[in-house]
């Protein structure tokens, strides 16, 4: 077994190299199909603060439907993972009892174990892993791989995420900045007054002062 750990995280290493958030979401879908075992297709679900779930990153079509149907009837291993705490596995869906409803989807869709990963959690957004086989039993030994797997793949989502990060810090600046010079322009203001009625904008409406310059940009900016 620790050779085999040796061996996968090598190869994760591979196949997760440094990337921005999409890269890297679609790159650990498809890693999860070449290098874990049994794994026929991938995905990842992600919950929004407001209760929404979404798929990203599908390594086939039918997995769109397949997920929908899950947050549709709140059941199944990808609702379970993504919604709570804790991974989801079932090796036979098409028997497990505990999915009464969705079983049936899965079976029609050539669905036969799958399996639920939690992947991240943050303040924003919670991630599951979606893994799919179309092996009855499959999974039944997944355990230290899929937690090596998770393990890695959060590194990758976290330099992701960090790069996303920076890349949104710079671009409200370049926003601003426009937004500032197209007030100084119109209303005859040095560059610090016209930074101060944006923000005096942003604070009497309770906006941040991006979405402030964005509808500068779009008003005053439009007339020029």
């Amino acid at each position: 077994m620790e050779e085999r750990l040796v061996e996968l995280a090598q190869k994760l290493a591979a196949s997760l190299p440094p990337g921005d958030l999409d890269q890297t979401l679609s790159r650990i879908t498809a890693a999860a199909v070449e290098v874990l075992p049994d794994v026929s297709m991938s995905s990842i679900s992600i919950q929004h603060s407001d209760g929404k779930l979404d798929t990203v990153a599908p390594t086939h079509d039918v997995l769109c439907e397949v997920d929908a149907r899950q947050y549709e009837l709140r059941e199944g291993p990808c609702y379970e993972a993504a919604a709570d705490a804790g991974n989801i596995v079932s090796t036979d869906v098409a028997n497990d009892d505990r999915f009464p409803r969705y079983r049936a989807v899965a079976v029609e869709a050539g669905i036969r174990a799958q399996v639920g990963v939690r992947l991240f959690d943050s303040a924003k957004s919670q991630g599951a892993l979606n893994l799919y086989s179309d092996r009855v039993g499959a999974f039944e030994d997944l355990g230290s791989l899929a937690d090596l797997f998770r393990e890695q793949s959060a590194m990758a989502l976290a330099y992701a995420q960090e790069v996303q990060t920076l890349r949104d810090a710079v671009t409200t600046r370049q926003l601003i900045g426009q937004a500032v010079g197209i007030v100084m322009e119109r209303y005859q203001l040095n560059d610090q007054r016209a930074f101060a009625f944006l923000a005096r904008l942003s604070s009497t409406r309770n906006v941040k002062l991006r979405v402030v310059a964005e509808e500068v940009l779009a008003e005053l900016g439009r007339s020029e």
